[in-house]
């Protein structure tokens, strides 16, 4: 069920600089193939085009195989039920088609562009969108009102040849009917002998009943309620999708229907139901109170009256939420790589019971990881998984395709479902999954977290984010006065509840300058100069805060450069007993994670440095859930050519293989070799080659060379550097960094703080 945000604190200039930084909007088009060179632009265009244009004319199937049509969505909205906003017309209702365009890229690696369409009427909308349909491999529509949202699905169902999908109806009803199917089983209740009442009768509710009636539930065990009550056969003036459902009753009122009922769905407004209906119910009773932003009653409620109720509802706060998300990126997926002709109800069952039954496995160690280091059971509180499940885009893809394909609307078959489900893990960025992680642990530890450059702008709204999303207490290193200002300039209260910290405070000053000086006294600093360095160091004063136990994380950086941050940082904090300090960078590109050492510290480290910088690496990469398989890179392969310059390199190879250490490594050689399967056959010997994911660079300027040319010209999702190996939790941002990338770095010190043991952190 699309969900409202409900985070607290982001003004509206925040929301909108997001739409309007760079880029105006949030997507945009790039080529998929290379368009460098003449011929490049002959075979793309003319004459080249001349070709696939042929063969579509003689065979549209042929369009599937020559153009992007086959994983192209488009998002179509005319603006007439926009979000919780109501009717705001078709040009008002981009920005969430734009939304709903990058969940589709996000989670499942299907392209969308989002189309409105500046009309109410319903004809000229079907019209218009059967002119268009060939173009794309889907149709998902997106906040129509209803009825006409029924009419104009129904009749682009018969009149195109591609699948059509109300994502407010079937998205809602595919995760719901996941959660009865479990809810059921766990109550011990069978779907044909229920009592269900549903308390609303619009698109999601009627989407809902329908696909429980095609699981199993009786017509005449369904009672509707619309604002006006009951839905009862001979009430006037109900339109045909209401009457479909309509039953003999006498009962008019939701207090009446709801009273020995098994099952309570939702779709309606908050505190519609009472705690007195809810003690009426049935025993083991399913109550789903899915209304947004605010269910029909709180689940707190729920169990003051009633321990045996399973309850679900349309937030993230409570357990079981019904999340959209978790259904419709993945029904698409399966839908256009067997070429669906439509969507249809075999193949929404089959969604709804891959994620019912993915609920039911064990959680495996990597969604443990993914959801924070929670390991669900499958229960009262567990009966849907989490939209942080990895394993989601590898299950209902399989089983909405297998449903597409025995139900006969495929027009491609997929011959090996085990190569297939391995594709589908591949399209997921993995950096996303593990972001999630981290913030999910954290969200549990609220730990105090200093952002050091409180009055830099990025840092600030970081420092927002960071709190209104719960992920912990954020301290600001800032001017009161300063931080004022700079709160009223991106649209927030000035007077906005953020903790603010700095040499003003005298009992800390003198408590940091008296840390700072016994750490420093014997390398000739006077008591005077630690106490200008306390008081004029924004940097220094959040270390020590760190260091004397006053604060658990800090992220800095940002306003200055990374070399002259980590001096400050060192002038403070040591290297951890037994290890290396360096920066390690997680980069994504192209669906593959590849992490990157040493990036900030050693300019040209010898052997035994980086033998230390592989084997931490491997440490962290494993905790990150991956399986390190580590290649030490050079301009040259396996000696080729060999020169003095690489020697460094292979001892540093030597020296792992007489460590015996329990990871996967070999060197030196090219990037290329060790990034491409195609070398694979002409080094059959090495188990890294074309399959490294850590790679251990020979100096600093090519790992910093090599990351920043990725992320500038290559497109690259880049996450750090991570700063790893010293005693406190400190991560330092790049110069210039983004909002994100602060936060994501803040999060990773906050979850270092929990995870690693840290060494004389506290100040005795």
């Amino acid at each position: 069920m699309k969900k409202k945000s409900k985070i607290d604190h982001y003004s509206d200039k925040e929301a909108l600089d997001f739409h309007n930084s760079g880029k105006s909007g949030k997507i945009e088009i790039i080529s998929s193939k290379p368009l460098t060179t003449k011929r490049d632009l002959s075979l793309a265009y003319s004459p080249g085009v001349a070709a696939p244009v042929k063969a579509i004319s003689e065979n549209p199937d042929a369009a599937y195989e020559y153009t992007s049509k086959g994983n192209l969505v488009a998002v179509i909205s005319n603006g007439s039920a926009i979000l919780g906003l109501g009717d705001l017309g078709a040009l008002a209702s981009k920005p969430v088609m734009e939304g709903k365009a990058v969940l589709f890229k996000r989670f499942a690696d299907i392209d969308a562009i989002d189309i409105e369409i500046n009309n109410k009427n319903v004809n000229e909308i079907i019209q218009c969108v059967q002119s268009i349909g060939d173009s794309f491999g889907g149709i998902n529509l997106e906040d129509i009102a209803a009825p006409d949202c029924f009419i104009i699905e129904q009749k682009l169902k018969e009149v195109l040849n591609i699948p059509i999908f109300h994502d407010d109806q079937h998205g809602t009803a595919v995760i719901t009917t996941a959660a009865l199917i479990n809810a059921l089983d766990i109550s011990k209740k069978k779907i044909n002998d229920v009592k269900i009442v549903v308390n609303g009768a619009g698109a999601s509710a009627i989407a809902c009943v329908n696909l429980f009636k095609s699981i199993g539930a009786k017509n005449n065990n369904v009672v509707m309620l619309d604002r006006k009550g009951v839905i009862y056969k001979g009430r006037d003036n109900i339109d045909q999708f209401k009457s479909a459902h309509a039953v003999e009753t006498k009962l008019r009122t939701l207090k009446e229907v709801i009273k020995g009922a098994d099952i309570f769905l939702g779709l309606s407004a908050k505190d519609t139901v009472t705690q007195d209906m809810i003690k009426s119910m049935a025993k083991n009773p399913i109550i789903f109170a899915c209304a947004n932003p605010d269910p029909e009653i709180k689940p707190e409620l729920i169990d003051e009256v009633r321990s045996d109720a399973i309850v679900a509802t349309g937030r993230s706060d409570y357990p079981n939420q019904v999340n959209n998300l978790i259904g419709f990126p993945y029904i698409f997926r399966g839908a256009l790589d067997v070429r669906a002709k439509e969507i249809n109800e075999e193949m929404k069952v089959a969604a709804a019971h891959a994620i019912a039954s993915l609920a039911k496995e064990d959680v495996p160690d990597e969604v443990v990881a993914a959801m924070g280091g929670e390991r669900p059971h499958y229960g009262k509180e567990y009966i849907i998984p989490s939209t942080f499940d990895p394993r989601l885009i590898s299950v209902i893809p399989v089983a909405v395709a297998q449903a597409a394909i025995k139900s006969g609307v495929a027009r491609k078959e997929i011959k090996d479902f085990e190569v297939y489900q391995d594709q589908l893990k591949q399209r997921l960025d993995p950096s996303v999954s593990i972001m999630q992680g981290i913030n999910s642990q954290i969200k549990k530890t609220q730990k105090r977290v200093i952002f050091a450059e409180g009055e830099d702008e990025n840092t600030l709204k970081a420092a927002i984010a960071f709190k209104s999303s719960k992920l912990g207490i954020p301290i600001l290193v800032a001017k009161k006065e300063r931080a004022k200002e700079r709160l009223h300039e991106i649209g927030l209260d000035e007077n906005y509840e953020l903790e603010i910290t700095n040499s003003t405070d005298k009992t800390k000053r003198e408590k940091y300058t008296q840390f700072l000086y016994n750490r420093c006294k014997r390398e000739g600093l006077l008591e005077r100069d630690c106490d200008r360095l306390v008081r004029n160091d924004r940097v220094i004063w959040g270390a020590c805060m760190i260091a004397c136990g006053d604060a658990d994380a800090m992220v800095t950086g940002n306003t200055r450069r990374y070399s002259e941050t980590l001096d400050k940082i060192r002038s403070v904090a040591d290297t951890r007993p037994g290890e290396i300090l360096f920066g390690l960078n997680m980069m994504v590109s192209k669906g593959r994670t590849v992490f990157i050492a040493d990036t900030t510290v050693h300019e040209f480290p010898n052997a035994e440095q980086l033998a230390g910088i592989a084997i931490s690496s491997a440490r962290v990469v494993k905790l990150f859930g991956f399986d390190p398989k580590i290649a030490f890179l050079s301009h040259s392969t396996f000696g080729i050519p060999k020169t003095r310059k690489t020697k460094h390199i292979r001892d540093a190879v030597e020296i792992l293989q007489d460590k015996s250490v329990d990871f996967k490594f070999d060197g030196e050689m090219q990037p290329d070799v060790a990034l491409n399967e195609k070398y694979k056959e002409l080094y059959p010997f090495s188990e890294i080659v074309g399959d490294a994911n850590v790679l251990i660079m020979p100096a600093i300027h090519s790992a910093a060379i090599s990351i920043k040319l990725m992320k500038t010209l290559g497109g690259a999702k880049i996450i750090g550097p991570f700063l790893i190996g010293l005693n406190l939790p400190i991560e330092i941002a790049p110069l210039r960094s983004s909002t994100n990338d602060i936060i994501n770095l803040a999060s990773v010190a906050a979850y270092s703080s929990d995870v690693i043991d840290y060494k004389n952190k506290k100040n005795n």
